[in-house]
């Protein structure tokens, strides 16, 4: 590294390497790591204690917006280092997103998998119930912190999730594939006077299905995803950054 020639002093050198050295130690650069049989890559960012997640892997919209994101945030990313929705595993499939509960997984992989024997779905289950400790640790947040997740569609809509909510606010209703889904009531108080659509489940009835949003409520602590249409990244980094201004950090 060479430094600015108007860096003439030892002083002024010092002070130069000391602010570039101390940028450095708050952002590390990606490294892979497996959790729970899938391949993450890991962003780390400041000494913050929120957590940043991309579950999806062709979700490359989300992706390009978090990893800027995390330019200039304090916290945690984990990106599924694939680049196809559903993760190998076992010679087979896994939806990420429906590894979060035994019965999630497994409706999961039967459907995913339909050769699998019995024995072979079982041995993929009792892995599962080993290691997904390494993968709920690695993303849960900091106490009173929240766990962000970045998210693409096409199809899929605010309309969706409507039934399963326990409050709504509609308020970009002409987009309802821009949306969030955030599981604190409190969360959703100040979410909900922002300008986008906003759905609370902290109370999610129906089949458990795996996903991060209804282990976030069995586990306590605050989950909020972020939804937006592929290929719409400047709506999305707007959402995102709007979320984390918005989302209370804890108290220290």
């Amino acid at each position: 590294m060479s430094l600015p020639q108007n860096y003439k002093t030892a002083g002024s050198r010092r002070e130069f390497l000391a602010s570039w050295l101390g940028a450095a130690v708050f952002w590390k650069p990606r490294n892979r790591r497996k959790l729970a049989g899938v391949d993450f890559e890991r962003i780390r960012a400041g000494a913050g204690s929120r957590r940043y997640l991309l579950i999806h892997g062709n979700e490359e919209t989300a992706r390009q917006v978090l990893t800027e994101h995390m330019k200039k945030a304090s916290g945690t990313a984990w990106l599924a280092a694939g680049h196809a929705r559903n993760a190998p595993f076992l010679a087979g499939e896994l939806d990420p997103n429906r590894m979060f509960s035994r019965d999630g997984a497994e409706r999961n992989l039967r459907a995913l998998n339909p050769a699998w024997s019995e024995a072979h779905l079982l041995n993929g289950l009792l892995i599962l119930d080993r290691t997904r400790r390494q993968l709920t640790s690695a993303l849960r947040p900091g106490a009173g912190d929240v766990l962000i997740a970045v998210h693409n569609n096409r199809d899929y809509s605010v309309n969706d999730e409507l039934a399963a909510s326990n409050a709504t606010a509609l308020n970009d209703r002409d987009n309802p594939h821009e949306f969030c889904l955030c599981t604190d009531e409190g969360d959703f108080q100040l979410l909900s006077k922002g300008p986008y659509n906003v759905v609370l489940q902290n109370r999610p009835g129906g089949a458990e299905d795996g996903s991060m949003s209804r282990y976030a409520v069995r586990a306590g602590f605050r989950y909020a995803n972020l939804e937006v249409a592929m290929g719409k990244a400047e709506k999305q980094r707007a959402m995102l950054e709007w979320l984390d201004r918005t989302l209370p950090a804890p108290r220290r």
